[in-house]
């Protein structure tokens, strides 16, 4: 059986690749969860890694949850409500909470269908890149259902209130022109340069120092729903750590002499 979640690259660029097409890269198996999980813990304990990227084998980015099972009421399905909600929190919503402390920049490169939880998956991204074949939906609502990952809450702080209540009241896809103009993605690139743009991007973030890009991060994510005095008190906490850090300390000296 293939790796649902495909780890490689060298240096400080690691690529996450969905391996799943038999089942349209779902990601509510527990094999590609504990994946995840475990590819976040990897990745905060090696501060060489300075960023990831994110993709999908084949032609489809992701289709989010697994819509045969939900038809043959099978797996979590096939159990009570009040069982399916243990296993929504113990499952699929472990995913946005292993992203969530994953401390590294995470791009994802949308390389197809984004549908459903794997709508709200590329959302999870700190910036999204987006082949000319992508598109997304967040399709709950045409099945009966609701964002059940956290979609909710990732989708409005991408694209705001009003185009993201359109997304998630009509379940309609958006091609990748309407993405770029939406600010979903940051950028749309032929396809097959895909991946090599989500490199580049990857490479110019990692060049800087690892610890100054993970304390970036996180003030980022500070400032999306916290005060601004809070952020302000994490900056004043974190900015210490940052003058004290040698590889300031060297690139401080390398522009003092002007090299």
């Amino acid at each position: 059986m293939n790796n649902p979640l495909e780890i490689s690259g060298s240096g400080a660029v690691q690529v996450w690749t969905i391996n799943l097409p038999e089942v349209g890269n779902a990601i509510t198996g527990k094999d590609v969860i504990s994946g995840f999980e475990a590819a976040v813990d990897a990745a905060n304990a090696d501060t060489t890694v300075g960023a990831v990227i994110l993709t999908g084998s084949g032609k489809i980015f992701s289709a989010g949850g697994n819509v045969k099972e939900m038809a043959d009421q099978t797996g979590m399905f096939g159990l009570g409500p009040l069982d399916q909600r243990y296993a929504y929190v113990d499952g699929i919503q472990r995913i946005p909470r292993a992203l969530g402390r994953l401390e590294v920049p995470l791009i994802a490169a949308v390389n197809g269908a984004a549908i459903g939880a794997g709508c709200d998956l590329a959302m999870m991204a700190d910036i999204r890149v987006a082949s000319e074949r992508a598109s997304f939906a967040e399709s709950f609502v045409q099945l009966g259902l609701i964002p059940g990952d956290g979609g909710s809450w990732f989708l409005q702080r991408a694209i705001g209130f009003e185009r993201a209540a359109e997304m998630t009241l009509t379940g309609d896809r958006v091609d990748a022109a309407t993405a770029l103009q939406w600010g979903l993605v940051s950028r749309v690139v032929p396809h097959d340069e895909l991946l090599p743009a989500a490199h580049e991007l990857a490479e110019r973030i990692a060049k800087n120092p690892p610890h100054a890009l993970r304390m970036a991060k996180r003030l980022l994510q500070e400032s999306r729903t916290g005060s601004l005095e809070s952020t302000l008190a994490m900056a004043a906490a974190m900015q210490p750590l940052a003058h004290r850090d040698p590889e300031h300390e060297r690139r401080i000296a390398k522009w003092r002499t002007g090299q």
